[in-house]
């Protein structure tokens, strides 16, 4: 018998996909790839158009020409309350209009399900997984940034609680949080897929989280072109990359937890 990840059609396609970024900026045409379980991080600078495709695969914007097919299907075939039973998104801002306790915050990750009878277990469950579960009864409008970017974790989590091999979207997750918060939420995010077969991509700055988390690497320039490259290419393919993405150096430096690539202090002529 076929396994299951063989019978599963491709996850993620993107096909000759553009869409403007401002007045005078392009994204694409873009072709990639996303397979179940697979996790992508998506760097390049800033302004280049990285939460702009991250909201093209979510559906909530449309592409000026191409397409994007999840699970065989473009997504115009999708109604939302199914898309929202298979895939999670997480965006940068972490506001919610009212003064919601933080539980019903997560709870809004299940709003697709009626009835659902398992919700207020799920909800601590991920509540705990995101680390957020000595927040339970607080308002979500008087939580630290780095407490509400739990809070919003966990209600992703809850939402694909009881799903397998689905998409999860973040955004710039761990921006503004101290390192030991970025870690402990990336482990978070990363565990959490990968025990449930989720394929995750994310959106991020941080180039050692990237290369320590992640498996490939879409490195998405001011051209409006993707580069994808596994991130275990090697030391210095993945360096000269980087150092085209961002024009800058960066310097190889070995620590007790292996290799890591540090920004140089100059910028690279161009």
């Amino acid at each position: 018998m076929m396994s299951r990840m063989m019978m599963t059609p491709c996850l993620l396609e993107i096909v000759g996909l553009q869409a403007c970024i401002g007045a005078e900026r392009r994204l694409g045409p873009l072709d990639l790839r996303l397979e179940v379980g697979e996790r992508v991080a998506l760097l390049g600078p800033s302004g280049v158009g990285k939460s702009t495709l991250l909201r093209l695969i979510a559906a909530e914007l449309t592409p000026q020409g191409g397409q994007v097919r999840f699970e065989g299907r473009d997504l115009t075939g999708w109604s939302g309350a199914g898309l929202a039973r298979r895939r999670a998104v997480l965006p940068q801002s972490h506001a919610v209009a009212f003064g919601l306790n933080a539980e019903l915050v997560v709870a809004l990750g299940r709003a697709a399900l009626d009835p659902d009878p398992q919700g207020a277990d799920i909800v601590a469950e991920a509540m705990a997984q995101a680390c957020a579960g000595h927040l339970l009864g607080r308002r979500f409008d008087t939580l630290s940034g780095g407490e509400q970017a739990r809070v919003q974790l966990a209600r992703v989590f809850a939402q694909l609680w009881d799903v397998e091999a689905g998409l999860l979207l973040v955004d710039e997750p761990l921006a503004a949080l101290d390192p030991g918060l970025q870690l402990e939420l990336m482990e978070a995010i990363t565990g959490f897929a990968r025990m449930r077969g989720h394929a995750l991509l994310a959106v991020l700055h941080d180039v050692q989280l990237a290369l320590g988390h992640f498996g490939r690497l879409w490195l998405l320039g001011p051209e409006g072109g993707i580069r994808d490259l596994p991130a275990d290419a090697g030391d210095e393919r993945v360096r000269q990359a980087l150092q085209a993405l961002y024009r800058i150096d960066f310097h190889r430096v070995d620590t007790p937890d292996g290799p890591a690539l540090v920004p140089a202090r100059h910028r690279r002529s161009v």
